[in-house]
């Protein structure tokens, strides 16, 4: 509970709402507090004009400051205040705490001076403030203690607790239950399908890769619930091919197992006798084990990204040429005619000749044993840009069907599902041929329509000058 998304949000929430109250309360305090301090400094002026008119009155009345000690303790008491009063001589004549009576009295702060009434003297000039008394004139001073009373800060709280502090203690009671209350409704519609990505990530743990999440959030959520089903769907169908490939591998291996057990079984029990020809047939069989073997070693080294290429500088033209040449033989006797078009002045391109030649050779094979007899293969060459040339070969043959054309280059994949030998190869050929161009940094592409031929293209990095042999992986 304590580690839970929907406690952490009801803490963030109560934390907020308690600082953001305490704020204010302080911010009240202060203002509370100055305010009371202001209306003591006022209070004091109005206690110490009081006090001096008093005096003033006492002395003019008695004509000397005897007996005026009840009286100073008396305002003390009243006021809370210290009240000390000298003569004119500086010596203390009351206190209102009764201890400096008789000494000499000495303070950091100025007294008010004090003068009989009927001596005050009069304004000169009407509207002019009254000259001060002369110095024999002053009668006494009086000191009152300008300290605010200790009581200040406990009395702008009880001033607070009494008018307002019932208000924010209901008022942070429902922004807590108000909290509660959104976070309640905030933390299931956010865990809502937090909950549902924990539960499908686990089931997808376990295997299932048919696990979605529907969420229809457009937040961080639903970017996020977007991605896991991306995720899930690569996933599923990367399962799928890896059943596929068993499937396919097991398939594949089982033919020509099968044939060479028979002739070894045969052969074993005299039905044939080991003769030239049964021997050429398992060596046939042995060379599509072999092939297959290899076909599935080059495509596991490319995907793993450790295929050793032994890249230089080729004349693309002469590779044309060969690949071309390697192919009349079995294009003539099926009755297919096969042309070659070079734009003029090909750059030299960084290649692995043995790989690129395999790539070639894997298109024409294709082009061969999906064109029919009368039909025609075109290999083109030509410079894409600065930095590519791109190989085309393009048919006149039966083309592919749209369905089939994203799955072309996915391993064990052919458009023929009867597998007929007749029509080629064990299914690895293209997916190979496009991790070998891309191991050089290019790119194999198709076009086709059903009925009308197909057009495999790629691309090739073009040679730096005064390039040297290199060994990409």
């Amino acid at each position: 509970m304590v580690h839970s998304l929907q406690f952490r949000l009801l803490t963030a929430f109560a934390l907020v709402i308690v600082v953001t109250i305490g704020s204010i309360f302080l911010f009240i305090y202060q203002t509370t507090r100055g305010e009371i301090s202001r209306f003591e400094e006022r209070t004091l002026e109005i206690q110490a004009g009081r006090i001096e008119m008093e005096l003033s009155q006492y002395y003019s009345h008695e004509g000397s400051w005897e007996g005026i000690q009840p009286f100073v303790e008396q305002w003390g008491s009243l006021y809370g205040r210290r009240v000390i009063l000298t003569d004119n001589q500086g010596v203390v004549v009351a206190d209102s705490e009764n201890k400096l009576l008789g000494k000499p009295y000495v303070s950091d702060v100025p007294g008010k001076p004090l003068f009989p009434q009927f001596e005050m003297p009069m304004p000169l000039t009407p509207g002019m403030p009254p000259a001060p008394p002369s110095g024999t004139d002053i009668i006494g001073t009086l000191y009152i203690s300008p300290e605010l009373s200790p009581g200040a800060g406990f009395t702008s709280l009880r001033i607070l607790s009494m008018a307002i502090g019932r208000f924010f203690l209901w008022g942070g009671l429902m922004a807590v239950a108000i909290a509660v209350a959104i976070t309640f409704f905030l933390s299931r519609r956010i865990l809502a399908p937090v909950k549902a990505l924990t539960l499908a990530s686990k089931r997808l743990g376990r295997g299932d890769f048919s696990q979605r999440v529907q969420v229809k959030d457009k937040s961080e959520l639903g970017e996020l619930a977007e991605a896991f089903n991306s995720m899930a769907g690569d996933l599923e169908r990367a399962e799928k091919l890896r059943r596929n490939m068993v499937a396919d591998v097991a398939h594949e291996l089982r033919t020509p197992l099968s044939n060479v057990r028979g002739y070894l079984e045969a052969i074993r029990d005299g039905v044939i006798k080991p003769d030239k020809k049964a021997i050429r047939s398992l060596n046939e069989e042995a060379v599509l084990l072999s092939r297959l073997v290899d076909d599935l070693q080059d495509l596991a080294l490319a995907e793993a990204g450790e295929l050793k290429l032994v890249c230089q500088t080729e004349d693309v033209s002469a590779l044309v040429n060969q690949a071309v040449a390697a192919m009349q033989a079995e294009a003539a006797t099926k009755g297919v005619s096969v042309s070659i078009d070079l734009s003029d002045r090909l750059p030299s391109v960084n290649i692995d000749y043995h790989r690129i030649s395999q790539v070639l050779r894997n298109l024409l094979e294709n082009a061969v044993a999906h064109t029919a007899q009368g039909g025609s293969i075109t290999v083109a060459a030509k410079q894409q840009d600065n930095n590519w040339v791109e190989v085309s070969v393009t048919d006149t043959g039966e083309g592919i069907p749209a369905d089939d054309l994203p799955n072309i280059f996915e391993r064990f994949y052919r458009v023929d599902k009867s597998r007929a030998r007749a029509t080629g190869g064990s299914g690895l050929g293209l997916t190979i041929a496009k991790r070998l161009v891309e191991a050089h940094g290019g790119k194999l592409e198709v076009q086709s329509e059903l009925g009308k031929g197909s057009r495999f293209s790629f691309t090739i990095p073009v040679a730096e000058p005064d390039s040297g042999t290199t060994s990409p992986s």
